[in-house]
Parts: structure tokens; C-alpha cells; sequence
């Protein structure tokens, strides 16, 4: 190779990017030992020095941490998950504590969205909040991962995802929806949401419902499930479906507070009375969820806790700490929808 190596050559050798280079030859945690392993031997093939004062300079921090939405369908055309509106808080209140700016942007899924932060140096950090379709979205957490980005996300937690996630116990809130129905003397729980792989805490809060159910002798009928993504459009249409169906229930457990609000749209079309006709529940505990006709009894995650758990996760990653997936509680939050209690 003629002329002095650079980091540049040793990435197109190692099939990896140039900011990996960088990272696994100062010790970064965030590169896997093989990796690591495998470019430092090409390094020294190559006889590559690191520049130290190069080095320190690409070091110095922004003191910034980047916030990336999905995009998401909603009706105020924000195109927010109402939920993260309601984290946006909590995030901005704990960088501030910190001594943290946060830039805050939509995730761009069809590029390399994360060269224009970390590697650009525009943040020292990423959060990423929402995903769409996680099938397809595993690989860009996969790519960051590689990349040694710092990041950590809100989402689906659980042992031997990509990356660093925090997220609900969403199987505990679909247990304690589902008992809470049953309670109220409900026996025939419909499900409107996704409940397949695609979009995991959908399908962990059905699998709760389900579980719930089980335990008391109830076998949760297929029929009764119907997939919805997060929005209301989406919980109108599937309750729509429901009743089109023909299928008895006479209750509603849906994915989130967006699916519940529209499907009670749906059901007051029809002149089904909520409650009495039928008791409904969601998730999320978003601040229109009160303001429903009748108000939505739900479960709560804790978005306070989330912002905080979310920017200090990120910032150990920063320090090259170990940051563990985390599952915060959730809490059932009990309002008429699902008549006196």
C-alpha cells in the first residue's frame, strides 16, 4: 500500500466503518471483540499509529444528545406518537439536569441517518423513539450497533435485541387489563391490534390478555383479534371489523389509548353503549385518554421514568459504561370505560 496507512484504509480492509475503526482501536466497549480483534491486526499489518491528538479532538464532546421520532400516522398531522409527546417532557427536563442540549429530529429509515449525528458530531448520543415494523427495522439497530454508535431506544426489551432497549412490561399490563375486564364480569375479550412479531409490545400485551384469561378458564377466542397499527383510523377500521364479524364480545382490549379512542367512535356509531354494552381498555395513558366520552380506563406506562432512564442509559454509554435492557412497571389507571368500579 503505498503511501502512510489511514483509518479509512484499515475500515475498506475490515469491511467495517471508518468510525468503528476509531472506536475499537481507543477500547470502546460498544465493538464486539471480534471486531476489535480483527482490526487490530490489521492495524499493525499495516503499521498504523493512532494519532493521539487527532484522536483527542474527534473526543471533545457536544454536550448535545440527538432525539429521533418515528414517524407515525396521526391526527393533528405531527406525526408523533401522542405517548412520546408526553416523554418529550421528562427527556428535555433530564437533559437540562445533565448539562445536555437535545436536538430533536424524525428518523430517516431509507439512509444512514445516524452519520448525520454521532459520526458528524453533531451529538455525543442517540435516543430513538418508535420503529414501525420491527422485522424490518432489527437491521438498522443491528448497523448502529456495528457502527459503535452510543444510542439506546424506547421499544420492545428483551435480552438479545440490538443494541441497548428500554421499554414497559407490556405482558404485565395485558394481564392486568384482561383482569380488570374479567372483574367487571366480562368473559368475551376482543383485541384490536397487530399481535404478531412485527410489532412485539402489541403482541406482548395480547399474549398478557391471553394468559390473564387462561387463568381463569377462559380459552381467548382467535376470532376476536384483530390487528389495528396505532392510530385512530386504524381502531375505527378494526372495530368496524369486529362488529362486521358477527362475533359476540363484550369487551375491548386495545394496544394502545389511539386504537381504544378510535374503536369508541366505532361502537357509538353502532349504538353500542360503553360500558354497559361493552367495557374498553387501552394502553398508554395518553392525556386525551381522560378526556374521552366516557373517559378511557388504561394502562400507564411512566413516562417520566422512561426520559430519565432513557438520557442516563445513553450518557453511561457516552462514559463507555454497560447500560442494560431495562422493563419499567406499568400501572393500571381505572376510569368509567369500564363502568363503576
Amino acid at each position: 500500500m503505498a503511501g502512510k496507512a489511514t483509518s479509512f484504509d484499515i475500515a475498506q480492509l475490515a469491511g467495517v466503518s471508518q468510525p468503528t475503526v476509531s472506536r475499537a482501536l481507543r477500547g470502546s466497549p460498544s465493538v464486539s471483540e471480534q471486531t476489535r480483534k480483527r482490526i487490530e491486526a490489521i492495524a499493525q499489518q499495516l503499521n498504523y499509529k493512532v494519532d493521539k491528538n487527532a484522536s483527542n479532538l474527534r473526543l471533545q464532546e457536544t454536550r448535545t444528545l440527538a432525539l429521533l421520532f418515528f414517524e407515525d400516522s396521526t391526527p393533528d398531522e405531527t406525526g408523533i406518537n401522542p405517548f412520546f409527546l408526553s416523554m418529550l417532557g421528562s427527556l428535555t427536563r433530564t437533559c437540562a439536569h445533565r448539562g445536555y442540549d437535545l436536538l430533536i429530529s424524525f428518523q430517516q429509515l431509507s439512509s444512514n441517518w445516524h452519520v448525520d449525528y454521532e459520526d458528524s458530531r453533531k451529538a455525543d448520543g442517540i435516543i430513538l423513539l418508535g420503529y414501525g415494523d420491527y422485522e424490518l427495522y432489527r437491521a438498522k439497530l443491528e448497523q448502529l450497533v456495528e457502527q459503535g454508535t452510543h444510542f439506546v431506544r424506547w421499544g420492545f426489551a428483551q435480552e438479545g435485541q440490538p443494541g441497548t432497549t428500554i421499554g414497559c412490561d407490556n405482558f404485565r399490563g395485558g394481564i392486568d387489563a384482561a383482569r380488570h375486564l374479567m372483574q367487571h364480569g366480562r368473559r368475551k375479550i376482543a383485541f384490536l391490534g397487530d399481535a404478531s412479531s412485527h410489532y412485539p409490545e402489541f403482541q406482548d400485551r395480547y399474549r398478557g390478555s391471553c394468559e390473564a384469561q387462561g387463568g381463569e378458564g377462559i380459552v381467548a377466542n382467535p376470532a376476536l383479534q384483530i390487528d389495528a397499527l396505532n392510530s385512530q383510523e386504524a381502531g375505527y377500521e378494526a372495530a368496524n371489523i369486529l362488529i362486521a364479524s358477527g362475533e359476540r364480545f363484550d369487551a375491548i382490549f386495545a394496544a394502545s389509548d389511539t386504537i381504544a379512542i378510535g374503536a369508541m367512535k366505532a361502537l357509538r356509531e353502532h349504538g353500542i353503549d360503553i360500558p354497559g354494552d361493552v367495557a374498553i381498555v387501552g394502553f398508554d395513558d395518553i392525556p386525551a385518554a381522560s378526556l374521552t366520552h366516557p373517559p378511557l380506563t388504561t394502562i400507564q406506562q411512566n413516562y417520566k421514568l422512561a426520559g430519565e432512564v432513557l438520557v442516563d442509559g445513553v450518557l453511561k454509554q457516552i462514559r463507555n459504561e454497560a447500560v442494560p435492557t431495562a422493563v419499567l412497571p406499568a400501572k393500571l389507571i381505572v376510569r368509567q370505560s369500564c363502568g363503576s368500579h
